[in-house]
C-alpha cells in the first residue's frame, strides 16, 4: 500500500516582488487617481476670484462699486465676520446683507434670525441655499437644488423696488413661500428668484435674493441691476455686510447639538458608498474561492515510510497519549467487522468488549477494556508493548 506526498519545498514562503506588485497595484492605481483628481481640482479652483461679494475688493465678482454708489447716497456700509457684531447691528434703520447664508450653521443661523426678526430692519440674503433659507426666512423654500438658466428677467411683480428698476440680472435659485403678503418677482418659468417677506410685527422685512449677479462690480452697469441694488440696500441709513467667517467663535460652538449633528450631512451617503465597496471587493476576492482541485503529486511515497514519519513526529512531541489513541481506534476499528458489529459499534464499550469476550479463549493476557479503552502509557517502553498487545488481541480474535 502505497501513499503519495509531496517533498518539501526548498523556494522561500516570503512573496515574490511579481505577487506583491500584483497585489498592491490596484491600491496605488487608486492613489494615483486621487492624486490627480486633487492637482485638477486645485488647479480649476485657484483660477477662482477672491473676494467675492466683498464690499472692499475691487475684482469682477467683488462689491466695491455698489459700496461707492451707497456711500454717495448717504449710506454706510460697514463690514462685519463674526456673529455676533452682525446681531449686535440689528435696529430700525439697519439693513443687514448676509453675503453666503449657506456657510452659517444652523445654531448661527437661528441666532441671527431671532436678532432681526422683529428689529424693524431689513435683511438681505444673497442666494440662500436648502441650507440656510428656511431658517433665515421662515416660510419660504428652494424650489429645486440648481439654478435657473433665465439670468436678465423682468419683475413680474408690484414691489415699487422693482418696476423702478426694470429688468435685471436676477436668475439664479427660485423659491417657493407659504409666508402671507409676500411679493414674489423676477419670476423663472412661473417661480420667483426673488422675494420679499414682510415681519409679523413692525416695519422689517426680509428680502431674498436668488442671485449675486446685482452686486458684482462687471455687472452693475447692465440692465436694472445697479437701480434694483440700490433701493434693495439703501432703504435705511446704514448697510452692515456680514461676510461669514471660519474663525468666527460662534462657528465653532455647538451648543446642545448631539455627535450626529456634527457630522457632515453627507456621512449616510458616504457609508453606503462604503459599505457596497466592500461588498464588491469581498464578491471579487471571493471568486477565487471554490472546491479543492485534486492534484497529482509527483512522488510516491510508501505506506511505511509514511507511518514511520508520523511515528517520529510523535516521539518528538511526546504524543503518546495520541499515538496509543490511534493505534487503539485502529484496533477497535478492525475487530468490530470480526465479531459481528457494525463500524459504528466500534468504538462504545458496551456493545464491542461482550462482543469480544465471546471469541477470546482466556490464555491469561490483559482484558480487552484495558488494551482497548484503558489509560495512557506513561513512558515509550510501555507504549511499545501496548503494541504488541494489541497486535496479539487481534490475531487471538482472527485464530479459528
Amino acid at each position: 500500500m502505497t501513499t503519495e506526498a509531496t517533498l518539501p519545498s526548498t523556494t522561500s514562503a516570503s512573496p515574490t516582488a511579481r505577487q506583491v506588485w500584483t497585489r498592491a497595484r490596484g491600491v496605488l492605481l487608486g492613489l494615483v487617481i486621487l492624486l490627480v483628481a486633487a492637482i485638477a481640482i486645485a488647479a480649476v479652483r485657484s483660477d477662482a476670484q477672491h473676494g467675492s461679494l466683498d464690499p472692499r475688493s475691487v475684482d469682477p465678482n467683488g462689491s466695491r462699486a455698489v459700496a461707492e454708489l451707497l456711500a454717495d447716497r448717504g449710506v454706510s456700509t460697514r463690514v462685519v465676520t463674526t456673529l455676533e457684531d452682525a446681531r449686535n447691528s440689528a435696529g430700525p434703520d439697519t439693513t443687514l446683507l448676509v453675503a453666503a447664508p449657506d456657510l452659517l450653521t444652523d445654531r448661527q443661523q437661528t441666532r441671527l434670525h431671532s436678532a432681526f426678526t422683529n428689529s424693524g430692519g431689513r435683511t438681505v440674503l444673497v442666494a440662500p441655499g436648502i441650507p440656510s433659507v428656511g431658517n433665515l426666512a421662515p416660510g419660504v423654500t428652494t424650489a429645486d437644488p440648481t439654478p435657473s438658466y433665465d439670468s436678465t428677467l423682468p419683475p413680474d411683480c408690484a414691489l415699487p423696488a422693482a418696476q423702478r428698476a426694470g429688468t435685471a440680472d436676477t436668475g439664479g435659485i427660485r423659491y417657493t413661500t407659504t409666508a402671507p403678503d409676500v411679493d414674489s418677482c423676477y419670476l423663472s418659468d412661473g417661480l420667483p428668484t426673488l422675494l420679499r417677506v414682510p415681519a409679523l410685527e413692525g416695519d422689517g422685512d426680509t428680502v431674498v435674493l436668488g442671485a449675486p449677479d446685482i452686486l458684482h462690480n462687471d455687472r452693475l452697469d447692465e440692465q436694472g441691476n445697479a437701480s434694483l441694488a440700490l433701493q434693495l440696500l439703501g432703504s435705511r441709513p446704514h448697510l452692515v455686510w456680514y461676510l461669514p467667517s471660519l474663525s468666527d467663535d460662534s462657528a465653532t460652538d455647538s451648543g446642545d447639538r448631539s455627535f450626529f449633528d456634527l457630522i457632515p450631512s453627507g456621512w449616510l451617503w458616504g457609508t453606503l458608498q462604503l459599505f457596497i465597496a466592500a461588498v464588491l471587493a469581498a464578491l471579487w476576492r471571493a471568486r477565487r474561492l471554490g472546491p479543492l482541485v485534486p492534484e497529482r503529486l509527483p512522488v510516491a511515497i510508501r505506506a511505511s515510510e509514511t507511518v514511520e514519519g508520523r511515528a517520529r513526529l510523535y516521539r518528538k512531541s511526546n504524543a503518546r497519549d495520541r499515538a496509543a489513541a490511534a493505534l487503539r481506534s485502529t484496533t477497535r476499528t478492525r475487530l468490530a467487522p470480526l465479531v459481528g458489529l457494525s463500524p459504528a459499534q466500534a468504538h462504545a464499550p458496551e456493545a464491542l468488549l461482550p462482543a469480544l469476550s465471546a471469541r477470546l479463549h482466556g490464555d491469561g493476557q490483559s482484558s480487552p477494556q484495558s488494551l482497548l479503552f484503558g489509560p495512557p502509557p506513561r513512558d515509550d517502553a510501555a507504549l511499545i508493548n501496548l503494541a504488541d498487545q494489541l497486535d496479539a488481541l487481534e490475531r487471538e480474535v482472527r485464530r479459528p
